[in-house]
């Protein structure tokens, strides 16, 4: 049996969907510049978009499942908890790849500063998550949604990890030879690879519902 929804749960869909769609390109144009750079920190960020993409996709059918179905508590927990591993399984998968990579390619680092396209998504990207973050924080205020709070905690972590990927791929952009900046570049996907991990653990681990007015 369906419902219909509120105001305020029309307008988290709507805020998800539109993650979603701007999301969408991200991997491809991202693992194109990678392919052409071989930068690590860039191959990184394909992976951890190619896995946040999955995860909005996942949280969106689980927001539609929530609020437009009739569930029991106990129902509404299962998804809820489905919701998580699935995301989480994705991600700390993406983290254990990524730190794989980078470990193997410490001696055979190769970076041809060709990261200008990788480069602008990442900005873009910063630009994007910041204000999805913000946005999520707004609607988490609004209404208690384990969703929501969700993906307002996933996207200010995008918005922190953007900025360890614009700062790597400036560093390969002026200087791809420089010393410095091998160990910059490796450092940002070290980094990267963490953040999966990290928040991969985070949703995998079973949880209390997440407040919604925090963060």
């Amino acid at each position: 049996m369906e419902r219909p929804l509120t105001e305020k749960k029309t307008q988290g869909e709507r805020t998800l969907i539109t993650a979603l769609l701007l999301s969408s390109p991200g991997p491809l144009v991202t693992g194109i510049s990678a392919a052409m750079s071989l930068s690590t920190t860039q191959i990184a960020d394909f992976l951890r978009r190619s896995t946040e993409l999955v995860a909005v996709f996942v949280s969106w059918l689980i927001y539609r499942k929530l609020h437009y179905t009739e569930l029991t508590t106990t129902e509404q927990q299962r998804w809820e908890r489905l919701a998580d591993l699935c995301v989480g399984v994705a991600m700390a998968g993406g983290g254990v790849t990524m730190l794989l990579l980078a470990t193997s390619r410490l001696s055979s680092y190769e970076a041809s500063g060709r990261v200008s396209m990788g480069l602008t998504i990442a900005v873009l990207g910063l630009l994007t998550n910041t204000w999805f973050w913000l946005r999520y924080r707004f609607l988490a205020r609004e209404q208690a949604d384990v969703v929501i709070a969700g993906q307002r905690e996933l996207y200010r972590a995008k918005a922190c990890v953007d900025v360890c990927v614009v700062t790597a791929l400036t560093a390969v952009a002026i200087a791809p030879l420089h010393p410095v900046t091998r160990y910059v570049d490796l450092v940002g996907s070290i980094t990267v690879s963490a953040y999966l991990l990290w928040n991969g653990v985070k949703m995998i681990r079973p949880k209390a519902n997440l407040p919604a007015g925090n963060g």
